[in-house]
């Protein structure tokens, strides 16, 4: 079956950085765009980052931009959200979604799979 693992979480003071992986089994990776989300309790999860199938487009919510980096390799059937300058209102679960579809997709609801997702902690 499908299955898609987030790991790279963890606790971080305000302006450091950390990189999420998400691998990939089970489905022909290549043939997905795949997005990163974040949810905090209590509120909608919202879109972080998306990259389509070949890696060539990559497209950022405005709160990331110039912040954080969504990669891919599928040769390691994963992708990446490098995120640095961090700051306490990134703190959420970050969850990775796979699309089947070469077009980008910023609500969930676009999304066909996804990871269980890994806490990113920022303090102050």
């Amino acid at each position: 079956q499908v299955q898609l693992v987030e790991s790279g979480g963890g606790l971080v003071q305000a302006g450091g950085s950390l990189r999420l992986s998400c691998a990939a089994s089970g489905l022909t990776f290549s043939w997905y765009t795949t997005g990163w989300f974040r949810q905090v309790p209590g509120k909608e999860r919202d879109f972080v980052a998306a990259i389509r199938r070949s890696g060539g487009s990559t497209y950022y919510a405005d709160f990331v931009k110039g912040r954080f980096t969504i990669s891919r390799d599928n040769a390691k059937n994963t992708v990446y959200l490098q995120m640095n300058s961090l700051k306490p209102e990134d703190t959420a679960v970050y969850y990775c979604a796979a699309r089947f579809s070469g077009t980008y997709y910023s609500t969930p609801s676009g999304y066909d799979y996804w990871g269980q997702g890994t806490q990113v902690t920022v303090s102050s």
